[in-house]
């Protein structure tokens, strides 16, 4: 699926600059990238006039401002858009020299850019000019979706001397005929902006309707057909830890355009329904199973004695036997290839998969929908306009009546279709009737022949990602402690461990993670053991079991022992302690539900003189409960940390930061034993 978007387990990019636009990406793109530039090519007047204006004062982690930035759009046709657009910037600090190496995204033949130029504007000297012809054309490096081919293509410039102090600036040119009648003014995103312009033209008798996200509306000026809008002064958004997606919250315009007549589904459209219909259209006819496909349904299920048995075995082919490969040109970025096709090369992206598990399910008598969504939650809200703006597809199940299971988990009840159980065939590492965390909570586009509706994922239990870690250890009288430990994961928690370990054949590196556990923990360790428990078998609990020697532990203090109850595993967090205050909500990937159980033998001759206190926190975003308990010559400690919500609003962070110090005071919190009868 593109917008042009990933569906693939790996990291992404930013969001395009519009959703079916090309990306405008400031990037340090300098390895083959080189342009030759001119000095003494005058800088043309938009940016001369820039020259000198007064700025407020920024702080030492501001790097650039945008100082003026224009995008004019005309719409010729149905099949034809112009956009010329302008941008400049003032370097303040070594780290925004970045912003004189521009690259324009765009798609061919759909897309072309017909002009890109870039300036600087030194503080003193002449100036310097890059030319059209000193643009590159390239492939991005590598493909964060996996895609095998793809449409995607960049033009690239560097400007010279990006430095403190100077003004960089380009503009270009695009030609382009839209999938949609629809555009995204991107006004806010890291920089700090003093000026930001959007005009759009439309032919005689045309329309257009504008949606106005996280920035209060603004009124255009008209001039016949031409709109335009201005915004100033407008807050750069900086990166916080775990904030939501930039997409849910920079400010924002989306507008759709309609020609005479209204709506159709040639030209887009204006509301959720309307763009599920425009999904429909491109995927209905692409479900329908080839003989090759019943043939294999049959020998799938042939053996399944009950229906859930025999969607689960369809599952499992369209997850593991058909290989994550994205082939995406022109409408082929939206539109999924045909299920027989998919299945006879055995290879497809998310749209693809989803559709093959689709056409498999329709041949056992079970229904389904495409739904599309995005991956990083809160990009997609009640709130926002229909737009483009999904990068991933699954699929919505429609449970038959009497269908029941405690492995269904990830289901919502319609108030139409009944019981809908979510399903990611994309996901080989999430079992079937679960979903990942990123999905949970999240907003999706059910599609139907009705329509589109934004719909919320479930959010699964906590106890259904957890990690349940139990140990047996014992305390000798230097202070060595050593013993055995028993790590069950579920849930993302089981996902992400047989992820990392997916291409790992050496035993030896198989044990990498309990050692980056251990040492987060323990001042040295020895592995005397260790083996890793249903790595393949995705339907089952993943698992760690390893034995570890420490010497020194326990610290002498006098003739007494200091003993840490907490042996292993750290769950406190230093994200809220600095010095600024949290701008932005703090987003958790998912529920979480782990508890450690962990049984020391104390030495003989030692017996217990003080525990640490229970700890009690409990919050409706997270709760904490620990205690140490003195059972003959064991010290018992347990403990149980639980996420509840996925995201912590503004106003409980001072709770979140006290909440976190709670735990962290805990596990630092020692255990005294003192010689028997003393």
């Amino acid at each position: 699926m593109k917008s042009k978007s990933c569906c693939s387990p790996v990291l992404r990019p930013a969001a395009t600059r519009s959703a079916g636009r090309p990306i405008l990406w400031i990037a340090v793109c300098m390895l083959g990238c080189v342009t030759r530039a001119a000095a003494g090519g005058d800088a043309p007047q938009w940016m001369r006039a820039l020259v000198g204006v007064q700025l407020p004062t920024y702080d030492e982690k501001t790097n650039a401002v945008q100082l003026f930035s224009e995008t004019n759009v005309t719409v010729v046709s149905t099949d034809k858009i112009k956009t010329h657009v302008r941008e400049a910037f003032k370097i303040l600090r070594p780290g925004g020299r970045e912003r004189g190496s521009p690259s324009v995204y765009f798609t061919s033949p759909g897309q072309k850019v017909t002009s890109f130029h870039g300036w600087c504007i030194p503080a003193q000297g002449k100036d310097y000019e890059v030319k059209d012809k000193e643009a590159i054309e390239q492939s991005p490096f590598g493909s964060p979706g996996m895609e095998l081919i793809t449409d995607i293509r960049r033009k690239v410039i560097n400007i010279p001397a990006p430095d403190p102090g100077n003004i960089v600036g380009y503009e270009y040119d695009l030609e382009e005929a839209p999938l949609v009648l629809q555009d995204s003014w991107h006004f806010q995103e890291r920089d700090p902006v003093r000026e930001s312009h959007y005009s759009l033209q439309l032919p005689s008798g045309w329309e257009y309707k504008a949606f106005w996200l996280n920035y209060p509306e603004v009124k255009p000026m008209q001039t016949a057909n031409q709109s335009e809008w201005r915004v100033t002064e407008v807050q750069g958004i900086r990166p916080e830890p775990n904030m939501p997606p930039v997409a849910g919250l920079r400010g924002q315009m989306i507008v759709s355009f309609f020609p005479p007549g209204g709506t159709s589904l040639r030209n887009g459209f204006s509301n959720w329904r309307e763009m599920g219909t425009w999904f429909f259209n491109l995927e209905s006819d692409r479900i329908g199973a080839s003989p090759q496909i019943q043939e294999k349904v049959v020998s799938l299920a042939a053996s399944k004695p009950t229906l859930l048995a025999k969607m689960s075995t369809i599952a499992d082919f369209v997850q593991h036997d058909i290989r994550y490969v994205a082939i995406e040109l022109g409408i082929g970025g939206w539109q999924p290839h045909p299920a027989p096709d998919i299945f006879s090369h055995r290879y497809g992206d998310c749209k693809d998969k989803a559709t093959l598990m689709r056409s498999m399910l329709h041949e056992i008598g079970v229904e389904s929908y495409q739904v599309a969504i995005n991956t990083e939650r809160g990009s997609i809200t009640p709130q926002t306009p229909a737009h483009r703006g999904f990068d991933h597809e699954i699929t919505a199940i429609k449970l038959p009546d009497g269908l029941n299971d405690s492995s269904l988990v990830a289901i919502m009840q319609h108030p139409e279709f009944g019981r809908l159980l979510f399903f990611d065939p994309t996901d080989d590492m999430t079992p079937f009737g679960q979903i990942r965390g990123a999905l949970q909570a999240n907003y999706g586009l059910l599609i139907t022949s009705r329509g589109g509706e934004l719909v919320l994922l479930p959010q699964q239990p906590s106890s259904m990602n957890s990690i349940q870690r139990t140990a047996k250890l014992t305390l000798d009288l230097a202070g060595t402690l050593k013993g055995d430990v028993k790590e069950v994961r579920l849930g993302d928690r089981a996902s992400f461990e047989r992820w990392r370990l997916r291409t790992v054949t050496k035993d030896i590196d198989r044990i990498k993670p309990i050692e980056t556990l251990l040492s987060g923990s323990l001042s040295s360790f020895r592995i005397t053991h260790a083996s890793v428990l249903n790595l393949q078998h995705t339907d089952q609990p993943f698992g760690f079991d390893y034995s570890f020697e420490s010497d020194s532990y326990a610290k002498s203090a006098g003739n007494l022992l200091l003993l840490r109850p907490r042996v292993v595993g750290s769950k406190s967090s230093g994200i809220l302690e600095t010095k600024e205050a949290r701008k932005f909500p703090l987003e958790f990937e998912g529920p979480v539900r782990d508890t450690d159980t962990f049984e020391i033998t104390i030495p003989p001759g030692y017996e217990v003189d003080d525990l640490p206190p229970p700890v009690d926190s409990e919050y409706s975003f997270a709760s904490y409960h620990s205690r140490t308990e003195a059972k003959g010559s064991v010290i018992q400690y347990t403990r149980t940390f639980e996420v509840k919500e996925l995201s912590v609003p503004i106003e409980k962070m001072d709770d979140l930061k006290k909440f976190y110090r709670i735990v962290a005071s805990d596990e630092r919190n020692t255990a005294v034993l003192k010689p028997t009868g003393k």
